[in-house]
C-alpha cells in the first residue's frame, strides 16, 4: 500500500468541528499529512470555538474575508492554494474537506493531473462532488473527537486530553487493524507504529512503561491476538 503524502485543505464553513481530530485519524492511514490548512472567515461568530482545535492539531489558519455581503470567499481560495501547491509537484494525495458541490471541477482538476484525491465530507454532499474524487470519507462514519470546545482556554482541558493515556493507544491499534490487516485479519507491528506516530507524534510507548510497542500489546492479551513470525511480530484485535 503506498504512503502519500498528503495535503489537507479544510473548509471550516462547510464542515464540523467536532469532527477534526477524526479526520486527522483516518486521513493518517494513507500516509503523512504534510500540509494542513484551514479556510474561513475567522472573525465569524460562528467559527470563534476553532481556534484551540486548530493550534491542538497543529492547522495552519487562512484567513478569508467575506467580500460581499452574504457570500464567502473560501472556496475560491482553498481553490487558488490547491493549484499552487499541485504545482510545486511535491505532494501526490490531496484531501478536501468540504460538502459542497463546488469543489467538483477543483476534484476533477486534480483528478486529471494523476494525484490521489480524498473527499471528505457530510452524507449531504452532492453526489457529483463525491464522484470527482478517488475516494469519499463520510463524516457520520468519523469519531468526535470532544465535545469540550468551550473549554480551550482551560488549561485543565489540555492535561485531562493528555491523562486519556493507553485508551487512545488502544483506540489508534484498532484503527491501524482496520486499515492494514493481511487477509487473516493481522497487522504488522511496524505499519501500526507508523500509523501512530503519525497522528501522535509525541507517542513514546515508555510513557506507559513498556519498552516496545510489542510489549504494550502483549500485556492486554483480552484485546490482542499476537504472532511472531522469524523477527516480525503482528497483532489481530479481538
Amino acid at each position: 500500500m503506498e504512503d502519500y503524502k498528503i495535503v489537507l485543505l479544510i473548509d471550516a464553513d462547510n464542515t464540523q468541528l467536532s469532527k477534526l481530530g477524526g479526520i486527522i485519524q483516518e486521513l493518517s492511514t494513507y500516509g503523512r499529512i504534510v500540509v494542513k490548512r484551514a479556510y474561513g472567515n475567522w472573525k465569524k461568530n460562528t467559527l470563534k470555538n476553532w481556534e484551540g482545535e486548530l493550534k491542538r492539531l497543529a492547522i495552519k489558519a487562512e484567513q478569508q474575508f467575506d467580500y460581499v455581503s452574504g457570500k464567502n470567499a473560501t472556496d475560491m481560495a482553498l481553490t487558488i492554494d490547491t493549484m499552487d501547491l499541485l504545482h510545486r509537484e511535491s505532494y501526490n494525495a490531496f484531501a478536501i474537506v468540504a460538502s459542497d458541490s463546488d469543489y467538483t471541477p477543483l476534484a476533477i482538476r486534480l483528478h486529471e493531473d494523476g494525484v490521489f484525491v480524498i473527499g471528505v465530507g457530510e452524507r449531504k454532499t452532492p453526489e457529483p462532488f463525491r464522484n470527482a474524487c478517488d475516494e469519499f470519507i463520510f463524516l457520520e462514519n468519523l469519531d468526535e473527537d470532544s465535545d469540550r470546545f468551550e473549554d480551550y482556554h482551560d488549561p485543565t482541558y489540555y492535561r485531562e486530553r493528555e491523562n486519556g493515556g493507553i485508551e487512545e493507544v488502544h483506540r489508534l491499534l484498532r484503527r491501524a487493524g482496520d486499515r492494514y490487516e493481511d487477509e487473516d485479519g493481522f497487522t504488522h507491528i511496524s505499519q501500526a507504529g507508523a500509523y501512530i506516530k503519525r497522528v501522535k507524534p509525541d507517542f513514546d510507548v515508555r510513557t506507559y512503561n513498556y519498552k516496545k510497542l510489542s510489549d504494550l500489546i502483549s500485556a492486554f492479551p483480552k484485546k490482542y491476538e499476537t504472532r511472531r513470525d522469524k523477527s516480525s511480530f503482528y497483532y489481530r484485535c479481538k
